[in-house]
């Protein structure tokens, strides 16, 4: 009897650890340009902050970046407003998140898409976006008639070469004799959310053959998918699954899970298990991957499905290294 009495008041102590713990909790998070229902970037991370909200009832506090000046005073804001967690989302954040980490020791941080920055109180999330990129290429290689595939780009920065480079790697894994066109959207914040630009440089590229386009866009891709839809081609989505997008149109979608990465970072604060330092997440960790579904079952093969499985043992393993462009700055095929 008096061994269930200490395990029920061990347990009851617990509980009311954790109800203190959430009571004490006020999480905030800043989206980046293109606002958190973009259907790609920001809204993955919406989706792992609305599942943690779901699963504990907290509340998050959001603010929803519209123009460059206000990321730090987002931040500056959520503090002085009580939040003992702000999740930045994007690389365009990591000067106003180092500045607001460093003046707040006692609060906690987080940001996705960084990986360079030293602080004590600061989680840092970074993707092998190439990795994923790699499959999707594939597929496009394996799906394309014509023997040309494209690939959209959003702002031209290093990470969205990283996509490209992959993207190429993968179609050439696939089919040596492809041609890959490659376009960027532009070189400011804006490119993110030119939905018009999007549809005109995929139209372009469909002019020149590509019947197969990847976009790695932002907001900008919906324009992409709904030019290769009008055209009757292929459209390949990007972080979240897009497939419902457009069904029987959207041949795959590159997976980046950054609602995992928003979901993990909310729950281990909560709990008090908050690790800081950089997680890199490539195909072992499942923080990449290609989307599989009732809406473009019809168009994986069971050869197609056979030879990205493959492909993707080989990148785990080791036997296949996809080159990073981020590394040195260049495309090794």
């Amino acid at each position: 009897m008096k061994k269930l009495y200490l395990l029920l008041s061990a347990m009851i102590m617990s509980m009311i650890s954790s109800v203190a713990l959430a009571d004490d909790f006020k999480p905030a998070v800043i989206y980046d340009m293109g606002g958190k229902f973009d259907k790609s970037f920001n809204e993955g991370v919406y989706n792992g902050i609305k599942r943690f909200t779901e699963e504990t009832g907290v509340e998050v506090m959001e603010f929803e970046v519209t123009n460059e000046a206000q990321r730090q005073q987002a931040m500056e804001r959520m503090v002085q407003r009580g939040a003992t967690l702000v999740l930045g989302v994007g690389f365009a954040q990591a000067d106003a998140i180092s500045a607001v980490a460093a003046a707040n020791p006692d609060k906690k941080f987080s940001i996705i898409d960084v990986n360079w920055l030293d602080h004590p109180n600061l989680r840092q999330y970074s993707f092998k976006e190439e990795e994923g990129s790699y499959l999707v290429g594939m597929a496009a290689a394996m799906a394309s008639k014509t023997g040309t595939v494209g690939f959209i780009g959003g702002m031209d920065i290093p990470l969205i070469r990283a996509f490209a480079c992959g993207y190429a790697q993968g179609a050439k894994a696939a089919n040596a004799d492809v041609t890959v066109l490659e376009n960027m959207t532009g070189t400011t914040p804006a490119a993110w959310n030119d939905p018009a630009k999007g549809a005109e440089l995929t139209q372009s590229q469909i002019d020149r053959g590509a019947d197969v386009v990847y976009q790695a866009a932002g907001g900008t891709g919906t324009g992409v998918i709904q030019a290769a839809v009008d055209a009757g081609k292929l459209a390949i989505g990007v972080d979240s699954n897009q497939n419902h997008l457009a069904p029987g149109s959207i041949l795959t979608s590159m997976l980046k899970r950054v609602d995992v990465a928003a979901y993990n970072t909310m729950k281990d604060a909560m709990s008090g298990d908050f690790a800081t330092g950089v997680q890199s997440l490539g195909l072992a960790e499942g923080g990449v991957g290609w989307s599989l579904d009732e809406h473009n079952a019809a168009l994986i093969s069971d050869d197609m499905k056979m030879a990205l499985d493959a492909a993707s043992a080989k990148i785990v393993s080791g036997e296949i290294d996809v080159h990073d462009y981020r590394s040195d700055n260049t495309c090794a095929m």
